[in-house]
C-alpha cells in the first residue's frame, strides 16, 4: 500500500467506517472521531494531536498499511475500537480494557465528576461518607474515579466475574490505588458483608427485547454485564431488596438504569427516588436514600436470587 499523509489516512478511515455502517457508542459517537482514535493509536501518535496542523505529515508505506489493516479489522470483526486498542477513557481517565469486560461508559462517571451537565450528589454526602461500594464494577473504572474524586474514602469494588476482576485489578494498580480499593468477587449481595455510606451500581439492565436488537459491537461485550432479563430489572430487584441492610443510616445509592425508567417505575411504583441529570437526560441515573428504601420495604418485590447460606 502506498504512503499517505495523516490527513488522507484519516479521511479514508472515516469514509470506510461510514460506508461499512459500523456502530459507535464505546468512547466515540461518530466515524470521524473513531477514525482519529484508531489512526493515531496505530501510528503511536498522541490522541490529542492537532489534526489541522499535522494533517500534512507524511506516513510511510508501512505505517499506512498498518492503519488500513486496523480499520479493516474494525469493520470485519465489528469489535468496539477499545477492544482493538486495549484502552478506553472515562471522564478523561485511561483504563485497560479487553473482551472480558464491557467498555466503560457509565453515566455515573458524570455524577462523580460533577460535570456541568450533571447534578452533583454533594448534598447527600458529607464527613460521614467514608466507605464507598462499586457494585458490578466491571473493569473497576467507577471505583477508580470515586477514589480519585474523594481522596478520604476507601472503596470496595465487587463483581460476579473473576475475569472482570482481573481487569479491574490492573486498573487499580495502573492508578496506584491498591491501598484504597479492595476487590471482591460476589454475585450481587450474596458474598458481601458490611455497610457503606455510598453505593454506586451500573448493573445489567438491558431488557430482553432490546438485547435481541443490539448492534454487533454491543453483542461483542459480555452479555452477563448487559442482560437484565425480560424487563431489565432482574438484578435491580435483587439490589434493592437487600440494599438497606448494607447502607449506613445516612447512606445513598446511585443507580444507572439507562432507558429503562418505564420498567423501573412499573416494578417499584412507591419507591421515592431522586432523578439525576446527565448527558443522557434526566431519567437514566437515580439516587435512593436508605430511608426511602425502608419506607417502601413492604412494596419491594422479593429478592430473586437464592444466595447460598
Amino acid at each position: 500500500m502506498a504512503a499517505a499523509t495523516l490527513g488522507e489516512l484519516l479521511a479514508e478511515a472515516e469514509r470506510r467506517l461510514t460506508e461499512a455502517g459500523v456502530s459507535f457508542g464505546h468512547g466515540t459517537t461518530c466515524a470521524r472521531d473513531e477514525a482519529a482514535w484508531l489512526v493515531l493509536w496505530r501510528l503511536g501518535l498522541p490522541l490529542d494531536t492537532d489534526l489541522e496542523t499535522e494533517g500534512a505529515r507524511t506516513v510511510d508505506e508501512a505505517g499506512a498499511s498498518a492503519v488500513r489493516a486496523l480499520i479493516e479489522e474494525r469493520i470485519r470483526t465489528r469489535k468496539p475500537a477499545a477492544y482493538l486498542t486495549g484502552e478506553a477513557w472515562l471522564q478523561g481517565v485511561p483504563f485497560d480494557v479487553d473482551e472480558r469486560v464491557i467498555v466503560p461508559r457509565s453515566l455515573i462517571a458524570e455524577i462523580i465528576a460533577a460535570a456541568p451537565q450533571a447534578d452533583a450528589i454533594d448534598p447527600w454526602l458529607g464527613a460521614h461518607t467514608r466507605r464507598v461500594l462499586d457494585l458490578c464494577t466491571g473493569n473497576g473504572s467507577l471505583a477508580v474515579l470515586a477514589a480519585l474524586a474523594w481522596p478520604d474514602v476507601t472503596v470496595d469494588a465487587s463483581d460476579v466475574s473473576a475475569d472482570a476482576l482481573e481487569v479491574a485489578a490492573r486498573n487499580v494498580a495502573r492508578h496506584g490505588l491498591q491501598d484504597r480499593i479492595r476487590l471482591w468477587q460476589s454475585d450481587g449481595w450474596c458474598d458481601l458483608d458490611g455497610r457503606w455510606d455510598l453505593i454506586l451500581c451500573n448493573p445489567p439492565y438491558v431488557n430482553r427485547a432490546s438485547m435481541a436488537t443490539l448492534p454487533p459491537e454491543y453483542r461483542a461485550e459480555p452479555a452477563l454485564a448487559l442482560d437484565g432479563g425480560d424487563d431489565g430489572m432482574d438484578f435491580v430487584r435483587h439490589l434493592l431488596a437487600r440494599a438497606a441492610d448494607h447502607m449506613e443510616e445516612d447512606a445513598v445509592l446511585v443507580l444507572e438504569i439507562g432507558h429503562e425508567r418505564a420498567h423501573f417505575e412499573a416494578v417499584f411504583p412507591t419507591l421515592a427516588v431522586e432523578w439525576l441529570h446527565t448527558s443522557a437526560g434526566p431519567d437514566a441515573v437515580l439516587l435512593i436514600t436508605r430511608a426511602a428504601l425502608q419506607a417502601a420495604h413492604a412494596d419491594l418485590p422479593p429478592d430473586p436470587k437464592r444466595c447460598a447460606p
